[in-house]
C-alpha cells in the first residue's frame, strides 16, 4: 500500500498503466465494456506477463528469463 505523501510508492503501477494505454488502449476501438475487458485481460495475461520485454529482467521477456 502506498504511503501518504510518497509518490515513488505508486511508480510501478503508473508504469503499468502507461504501458497498457500506449500499447493497447489507444490502438483499439471497443464496441462494449465487455470487449474492452477481454482485450485488456488478454494483454495482461498473454502479452505483458509472458512476452513483453521488461527492463528489470535485462530486456528479456519473463518466458525467456525463466
Amino acid at each position: 500500500m502506498s504511503r501518504r505523501g510518497n509518490c515513488y510508492d505508486n511508480a510501478p503501477m503508473e508504469s503499468f498503466w502507461g504501458s497498457l494505454t500506449n500499447e493497447l488502449v489507444h490502438h483499439h476501438s471497443y464496441g462494449s465494456r465487455f470487449e474492452a475487458e477481454v482485450s485488456i485481460r488478454e494483454y495482461i495475461n498473454i502479452f505483458y506477463n509472458r512476452q513483453r520485454s521488461h527492463t528489470r529482467l535485462g530486456n528479456l521477456s519473463p518466458a525467456a528469463f525463466a
